[in-house]
């Protein structure tokens, strides 16, 4: 029979199919979009999604800001702290002082695997807490104050 003709279920056969997916290529770490997968299986989304959240209550794949999911490969530690709190750490790890250069956006971008919105968010928000300089095109930013382990958990 096929999963057109049995709405039944077919959620679960896509679950099953995604996990296989992911099971196969061990470098996959996000899923196709629910639009891709929709057209693969030709389903509505809402079975896609339904899918998904077989795989989000498996601990397989998780959502993501923008409508993505990541793949959850077993052992694997993901901060799921909001981007600002992680943007925090960078002082302490990178030992930066008062006055230091700030790493660049497409650094952090890349150190942090988020997109450059996102990134420059998290960045402005930092700025107006008073602990880097303003930033821009070309310009620059420095640590201007260095947060302690109490705002940070605030912020």
């Amino acid at each position: 029979m096929s999963q057109q003709a049995s709405p039944r279920g077919t959620f679960q056969v896509i679950a099953d199919a995604l996990k296989a997916q992911i099971d196969a290529d061990l470098e996959l770490a996000e899923l196709p979009t629910v639009a891709d997968v929709m057209d693969v299986h030709h389903v509505s989304r809402g079975v896609v999604l339904r899918a998904f959240g077989v795989l989000q209550k498996d601990g397989v794949a998780e959502p993501v800001p923008g409508g993505r999911w990541r793949v959850i490969r077993e052992g694997q530690q993901t901060d799921r702290r909001p981007l600002v709190e992680r943007l925090t750490d960078v002082f302490a790890d990178d030992r930066l002082k008062v006055g230091a250069t700030f790493p660049s956006a497409s650094a952090l971008c890349k150190r942090f695997g988020v997109t450059r919105p996102t990134v420059t968010k998290a960045l402005d928000k930092l700025e107006a807490a008073g602990w880097l300089s303003e930033g821009g095109q070309g310009k620059v930013r420095t640590v201007r104050a260095l947060p302690n382990r109490e705002e940070c958990s605030s912020s």
